[in-house]
């Protein structure tokens, strides 16, 4: 049986002070609990930039500005493979927020704590201490 594969577009939402905006994952949702970059799935037909500005907007009520392409991470779960195109967002239009009523907070960029991120995302966190 062929896994799942998805797609996803992930934004690294930064102002100038190297703050990071992050969401927790809705007790819903696969790897539940854990904190997240703002991001979903690319629907058939879009580029992962368009997937991503479409995603920030419904999550977190931005417009992303001039996304920045970062990184490209594949990961394998039992039960599916996720591609993650992660991009760098340091301009938009409006504050960012849990428009989907998820717990939400800014922290410092050196901060991040892969331990509290699902597995796939250790790569980029691990980047953007470097």
């Amino acid at each position: 049986m062929a896994l799942k594969h998805l797609q996803i577009a992930v934004g690294i939402i930064r102002n100038p002070q190297k703050e990071i905006f992050i969401t927790q994952r809705m007790a819903s949702s696969h790897m539940a609990g854990f904190w997240e970059f703002p991001g979903g799935k690319v629907e058939v037909g879009e580029t992962p930039e368009q997937a991503l500005i479409r995603e920030l907007y419904e999550e977190t009520g931005i417009n992303a500005l001039s996304p920045l392409p970062l990184s490209t991470v594949e990961h394998q779960f039992d039960d599916r493979v996720v591609t993650l195109y992660f991009f760098m967002v340091e301009e938009w239009e409006g504050e960012p927020f849990g428009r989907e009523g998820q717990p939400m907070r800014w922290i410092n960029q050196a901060e991040l704590n892969a331990d509290e991120f699902p597995p796939a995302n250790a790569s980029i966190i691990e980047l953007l201490q470097a």
